[in-house]
Parts: structure tokens; C-alpha cells; sequence
């Protein structure tokens, strides 16, 4: 997907105001982004992130990762990293992110309580047309 069709998707999804609100809710809690993709760079780039405690960042391409690796300034974690890294909350920072939650939920991540939720806000109507498609 194109930048501009990212920067529209974002705005579309209000963003930047549920941003505002992930940061009062997530207030010094640890969290690890989920997918280092154009949709996470996109989000850096034109919003502020400050306020989040951004502990890492992972995704399947890091699996295999050096060990200082970082990508967008944050230090890369494999996805089986991530149960021994134990953040308090993963952010999913993909387009399609309801077969990504799933993975973590009941494989990677199963059995601990960190938290897993979308990056991006979206409505039950656009989350079940995901799971449709």
C-alpha cells in the first residue's frame, strides 16, 4: 500500500485521538510493537509517539535477527522472544491484524498476561469484514 493510502487510512481511523488515548491508558506500562512494516513507519512519521514506553519492536523478520538489531530506532525482538521479554502490552501494528492476535493469543504468547490489542482503532464493522475477506 502506498504512503498516501496509509496516511488516509490512519486519518480515516482517527488516529492521532485514539493515540491520545492509548498513552493515559497505557501511562508506564511496557509495550512491544507487533510489525515493522510501511503501516508502523507511516504512524512514526506523522504522529508522536512520546508518552508510550516502547520497550522493543518485533516481527517474523527479526526471527533470526543480530543481536543488537534495531529497526525505527527500537531494539528488534523475534516473535519467541516476546513471552521471555514479557511486556505488558503488544501493539498490532498491521492492516490485517486479526490472524496476527490470533497467532499470539493461542500460540506464541498463550498461557502469559500480556495484553494484545490493535494499534489502530477499528470499527466491529471493519473487523468482521477482515475476518470475511
Amino acid at each position: 500500500m502506498a504512503d498516501e493510502a496509509l496516511e488516509k487510512y490512519l486519518e480515516e481511523h482517527h488516529f492521532e485521538k485514539n493515540l491520545k488515548k492509548l498513552k493515559k491508558k497505557l501511562k508506564n506500562k511496557t509495550i512491544v510493537i507487533y510489525g515493522a512494516g510501511q503501516l508502523f513507519q507511516i504512524a512514526l512519521e506523522k504522529y508522536n509517539f512520546e508518552g508510550l514506553n516502547i520497550i522493543g519492536i518485533s516481527d517474523k523478520k527479526f526471527e533470526n535477527h543480530a543481536e543488537n538489531e534495531t529497526a525505527f530506532g527500537f531494539k528488534a525482538y523475534a516473535p519467541s522472544e516476546l513471552r521471555e521479554l514479557n511486556p505488558d502490552y503488544i501493539l498490532v501494528a498491521t492492516l490485517k491484524c486479526i490472524n496476527v492476535i490470533e497467532n499470539l493469543y493461542y500460540d506464541t504468547l498463550k498461557g502469559t498476561k500480556i495484553k494484545i490489542q490493535p494499534l489502530v482503532k477499528r470499527s466491529l464493522f471493519a473487523l468482521i469484514k477482515e475476518i470475511w475477506e
